[in-house]
């Protein structure tokens, strides 16, 4: 697709602004490798070859029975037992009379993959814990201090730090993205509405905006987590209900203002439809003010997760939670490595995030120019 000239000087105005430049480009990639935190931190091999096959347990299902067990329950690939039946062959015997041949494969597992008598080998992940996965085989306190099979420790559940954190990351960056994109279309249409047609459907509708804003959001969500069971879907929805207005107030006062300029009238006698008028002639005026308050809604609505999981009504406790990870290091002023890693994941993203949209707030502002 052929770019406009102002598009070309949207676009090279945002490539001048280095700040801005650069943090997309690390935070698409932060961004990038969380979409794939499966494969970079998970409890299942990535492969397993057992007797001259491979398997690929990180996407399908195994029983214990498969690699010469006897249960036919998921396999426990962390258990050394089941270990030491894969790299062996099968040898049962071998690995459930003693200890030596498993207390091997627990010393090899760190290494990512191992390999005894050509029989077998498990080629693990970069880290081999889920954001559920409680290890139970290198923790014997919880929280754990970071050593080498928890680069940032564990919580007080015996969790690995890390691997919740690239969870934790994808899961409020989605949600924050979706929830800006929902706002931002609701506020958007309801404050061109009001600003375009003014008159009595503005005075209204302004009386709506003003009762409807002074709603305490806060404890509505604490009585709808009483009522209902707050899942990923329903907290958005209360969220967007009370978030469509950040962007009404600005785009509605944008509107006002360019309702009376020549060209739009012009565009009035003509008889160009409203919505043509609205969406092509009048809102590319109102980006620049518009992208203004971008940082703050995709900032806010990631405190206002990690504060709504701080205070326990948020997400429900199966999902990776960096508010879950600050209330675990406020309970635990005794492990710094919890509290570090919360201060810094928050810092970095919402710096990255901000950045970024600094840079296109400015690339849509003619006034800004960079050299």
């Amino acid at each position: 697709m052929k770019l406009t000239s102002l598009q070309r000087r949207r676009l090279s105005n945002f490539r001048a602004n280095h700040r801005a430049f650069w943090s997309l480009w690390i935070f698409g990639t932060l961004f990038l490798l969380t979409l794939f935190a499966e494969l970079i931190a998970n409890d299942h091999p990535l492969l397993v070859s057992y007797k001259g096959a491979l398997h690929a347990p990180i996407f399908n299902f195994y029983s214990e029975a498969d690699f010469g067990g006897d249960f036919r329950t998921e396999a426990s690939y962390a258990d050394p037992e089941l270990q030491c039946l894969i790299v062996t062959g099968g040898l049962a015997d071998v690995c459930f009379v003693g200890p030596v041949a498993a207390t091997v494969v627990i010393s090899d597992v760190a290494n990512g993959s191992f390999e005894v008598d050509n029989k077998g080998w498990i080629l693990w992940p970069l880290i081999p814990y889920k954001f559920n996965t409680v290890d139970t085989h290198n923790v014997k306190t919880a929280p754990g201090a970071p050593d080498r099979y928890h680069w940032l420790g564990t919580d007080d559940q015996a969790r690995d730090v890390l691997a919740r954190i690239i969870y934790g990351f994808r899961i409020s960056i989605i949600f924050a993205i979706i929830v800006t994109i929902s706002t931002s279309i609701l506020g958007i249409i309801a404050g061109a509405a009001q600003g375009y047609y003014g008159g009595l459907f503005d005075l209204m509708f302004q009386r709506f905006t003003e009762v409807w804003g002074s709603l305490p959001s806060l404890y509505i969500i604490i009585i709808l987590s009483a009522i209902f069971n707050m899942t990923f879907w329903l907290l958005i929805l209360i969220i967007v209900a009370f978030g469509w207005g950040a962007l009404d107030g600005v785009v509605r006062a944008e509107f006002l203002r360019a309702r009376n300029f020549e060209y739009v009238r012009a565009a009035r006698a003509l008889g160009v439809p409203d919505r043509v008028i609205i969406f092509r002639h009048v809102l590319p005026n109102a980006m620049v003010a518009t992208l203004t308050m971008l940082p703050f809604i995709i900032t806010g609505t990631i405190g206002a997760l990690a504060g709504l999981d701080f205070l326990g009504f948020g997400l429900p406790s199966s999902y990776p939670s960096l508010g879950e990870l600050t209330l675990q290091a406020k309970s635990n002023l005794n492990s710094p490595w919890l509290g570090f890693s919360a201060f810094f994941t928050f810092t970095i993203m919402l710096s990255l995030l901000v950045f970024i949209f600094e840079g296109v707030r400015d690339a849509f502002d003619p006034r800004k120019t960079f050299n």
